[in-house]
């Protein structure tokens, strides 16, 4: 049974731009580097860069993305780092809380949100998504 996410490896054609990127630039915590990798700590979730011939040389055109989480009262400080380093943002926020929606330097599509769960099954509360259906009782406080 599945019990959590456990790492998100993302492929990587650069390493030392990759790590510089998301330590520097985003904050991650650096773990552990070697020739063809890195671990990285964001809050209790980690990532793997892994130093791949094959990676992307441009974003997919789909929606699929990974967001991290920024504290509301750090969020413009992090979105003007991303902004200061010429990242291409590649969407524009129309949901819940602040978002910054970017590439890596790999053309993997980011996000930086200030909300979380709780936030957005409020918002969607207010405002249900076309052909809402709810798999667990909703309360006030949830």
């Amino acid at each position: 049974m599945i019990t959590g996410i456990n790492h998100v490896t993302l492929a990587v054609s650069d390493l030392e731009r990759a790590f510089a990127f998301y330590t520097e630039v985003l904050g991650l915590k650096p773990i552990a580097k070697w020739t063809r990798g890195a671990y990285l700590q964001a809050g209790d979730d980690w990532i793997c860069l892994s130093l791949d011939a094959e990676a992307r040389s441009a974003p997919h055109p789909d929606y699929t993305h990974l967001a991290f989480s920024v504290p509301s009262q750090a969020f413009n400080d992090t979105a003007d780092a991303i902004r200061a380093c010429n990242a291409t943002i590649w969407k524009h926020n129309r949901s819940e809380g602040d978002s910054l929606y970017f590439l890596d330097p790999d053309g993997h599509k980011l996000e930086i949100h200030s909300g979380d769960l709780k936030s957005r099954l409020a918002a969607l509360r207010e405002q249900p998504y076309d052909g809402l259906k709810w798999f667990v009782q909703q309360q006030k406080d949830d």
